[in-house]
């Protein structure tokens, strides 16, 4: 499979699976209070290669017991085994995975802990939302003159005289709009609330009703992001994959069209 260069305008993934790096940060993980494990020795691990995964090791439980399921799995770096964590009297079935003997020696002795088994993640005193920070992505968010207009079955949702563009790696270009530039009367908000690791929480999503067919939480905005992405601060993003987008009059490919 070739990705089409007019689809895809962005960089893609560069670190391959199985990679395993040191983390320069200390990480610790909480369940109901209960600090599971606090560390400065944990290490990325990339089982796809979008972003890493933690991998603890397990001299570093500080309340936390590990119990073998007998699942074994193939998670990119090699085997992992299956184990159910628990912590006081809570019980977490197949939170945990240790690896085996076919996986990279600085893996031996960690475990990966599946990501929402863990009530809250901190790097160092701050929070960490969904997945790690790979070492390799950036997210740039640059004010841009180019104009902006989003359209959806011929209705215009949006149209700007300039936008943020937000680049961030592996992903399209997303464009954040002002929302005096935005057609409020076309959009419907949702309860929609997603988190993203690199940009923090939405504080909005909005759908559009169209005239052949409803179209979900197409736009989107963070009201308060992390520092890294301030840039973005009160605007507003539309998929790219999901609606029509002019950029300097010209139509932008759809992302992720792909020709054998």
């Amino acid at each position: 499979m070739i990705l089409e260069t007019e689809s895809v305008l962005h960089p893609g993934f560069l670190v391959p699976v199985g990679h395993v790096e040191p983390v320069p940060r200390r990480i610790r993980g909480v369940i109901g209070g209960r600090t599971v494990f606090d560390t400065r020795r944990a290490l990325y691990v990339w089982e796809w290669q979008a972003y890493p995964q933690f991998s603890i090791p397990v001299r570093d439980l500080v309340d936390g017991v590990l119990d073998d399921e007998g699942v074994a799995e193939e998670h990119g770096a090699g085997t992992a085994h299956r184990h159910t964590l628990s912590v006081g009297g809570d019980s977490r079935p197949g939170a945990a995975w240790v690896w085996g003997k076919d996986a990279p020696a600085p893996l031996q002795g960690t475990v990966r802990f599946e990501w929402p088994a863990i009530d809250y993640w901190f790097e160092e005193d701050e929070p960490v939302f969904v997945h790690p920070r790979s070492p390799y992505s950036r997210v740039d968010a640059v004010r841009s003159s180019s104009s902006v207009r989003v359209e959806l079955e011929g209705v215009v949702l949006a149209e700007a005289p300039a936008c943020v563009k937000l680049f961030e790696t592996g992903l399209p270009t997303r464009y954040y709009l002002d929302r005096a530039h935005v057609d409020w009367t076309q959009l419907r908000r949702t309860d929609t609330v997603t988190r993203c690791p690199y940009k923090g929480t939405t504080s909005g999503y909005w759908s559009f009703d169209g005239p052949t067919a409803v179209h979900e939480d197409i736009a989107w905005a963070y009201d308060f992001p992390t520092i890294h992405a301030n840039r973005i601060a009160g605007l507003t993003a539309f998929y790219n994959e999901h609606v029509d987008l002019f950029v300097d009059g010209e139509p932008l490919p759809k992302p992720g069209t792909l020709r054998s």
